[in-house]
């Protein structure tokens, strides 16, 4: 599980390293404003703000990725073990419950 969230934590904060330099290399955060008035932030803030935001939406899409990437026997496969399995569950050769 660990290995996993590395897989998606680490892609993730290179892609909004990468982003924070593209964003704040065109877009100066003092002039940021919201409903016509400016946010009143420092840019420290605004950076670090963007930093973040950028970096859970990257996990986001680094988290489906590898949702996506699972076999499908690893998504279906019974999560009970072998001698405590109910009827029906995947991989016993059953019917899949309803």
């Amino acid at each position: 599980m660990a290995t996993r969230m590395l897989w998606i934590a680490w892609p993730a904060f290179l892609a909004a390293c990468v982003l924070e330099l593209m964003v704040f290399a065109l877009v100066d955060p003092q002039e940021l404003q919201w409903s016509g008035q400016g946010l009143g932030w420092s840019r420290d803030t605004v950076y670090t703000l963007a930093f973040f935001a950028f970096w859970l939406v990257s996990m986001g899409a680094c988290a489906l990725t590898t949702l996506l990437r699972k076999e499908p026997a690893e998504i279906n496969r019974c999560p009970y073990p072998v001698n405590q399995r109910p009827s029906g569950c995947p991989g016993e050769g059953g019917a899949l419950p309803s």
